[in-house]
């Protein structure tokens, strides 16, 4: 199973900003039927939460099973790590979303935010320029932080949020 030690590790990747792949090994030695896979991918997702976008898969180094996928995997979310997204495109996809569930107002003042920007930094990171940015809690940072992974695929990507004023 997925133990302290594997969460540590992987709290601390996080930590560090690098990408993440959860591989499970010896899947050849596990009995399966047709919930097996299911079942252990909802267990490690639990324990990993609320990083719900991972890339996880079982392998087997003795039989050499998803071996090359695991590789192309990695290599994949390390390209994404580099990814750059315009300033346009990113305001074309992410305004729409932020228009359509906005942040919620406090003590009776709105937030809006006007438009979006990625940093040059080595991982993702965006800036979101709104008139109250000290206003916008946790909650609706990773609402904008799952839009940004299910819009320009960030699976298993470190993504930097900051919301600074216009």
């Amino acid at each position: 199973g997925f133990e302290s030690q594997d969460q540590s590790i992987f709290h601390l990747a996080d930590k560090n900003r690098k990408g993440i792949v959860i591989l499970v090994n010896k899947w050849d030695l596990v009995d399966k039927d047709t919930h097996t896979t299911k079942a252990y991918e909802e267990a490690i997702r639990e324990k990993i939460a609320p990083f719900t976008d991972v890339p996880i898969l079982f392998i087997s180094a003795l039989t050499k099973q998803r071996l090359l996928k695991a590789l192309e995997i990695a290599i994949k979310v390390s390209e994404d790590r580099k990814a750059r997204i315009s300033t346009s495109k990113l305001n074309d996809v992410m305004l729409p979303f932020i228009e359509q569930n906005p942040p919620p107002a406090t003590k009776g003042k709105y937030i809006r935010i006007k438009f979006c920007t990625q940093l040059p930094t080595k991982t993702p990171t965006f800036a979101f320029f709104a008139n109250l940015p000290q206003y916008i809690k946790e909650p609706y940072k990773r609402y904008i932080e799952n839009k940004l992974r299910e819009s320009f695929n960030f699976s298993g990507v470190p993504l930097q949020i900051f919301f600074r004023k216009k």
